[in-house]
């Protein structure tokens, strides 16, 4: 199974989670993504878009409150280019 990394250090939710979606977008059903994010939205942000995208929240890694998981489902639904927020 592969892992991918996504680095959002800085980043505000809406520009880490199209960092994210280009990131993911070859990726194959069942990959662990680990999401760096230091946006104090993140905890909230990050659940609800895998919410309506149908991926796999997995919460929060080990005692690093800046990294998060995330395990990708085969038919996510998909979002606006522009828009991470709304479905296309």
């Amino acid at each position: 199974m592969s892992t991918i990394t996504v680095d959002g250090t800085g980043l505000l939710c809406v520009t880490l989670l199209l960092r994210l979606r280009d990131a993911i977008a070859d990726a194959p059903a069942g990959t662990l993504v680990h999401v760096i994010a230091t946006d104090p939205a993140a905890p909230l942000d990050l659940p609800a878009w895998c919410h309506m995208t149908g991926h796999s929240y997995l919460g929060p890694v080990g005692d690093d409150p800046h990294l998060y998981a995330l395990r990708l489902t085969g038919s996510p639904a998909a979002t606006r280019p522009d828009a991470p927020w709304h479905r296309a």
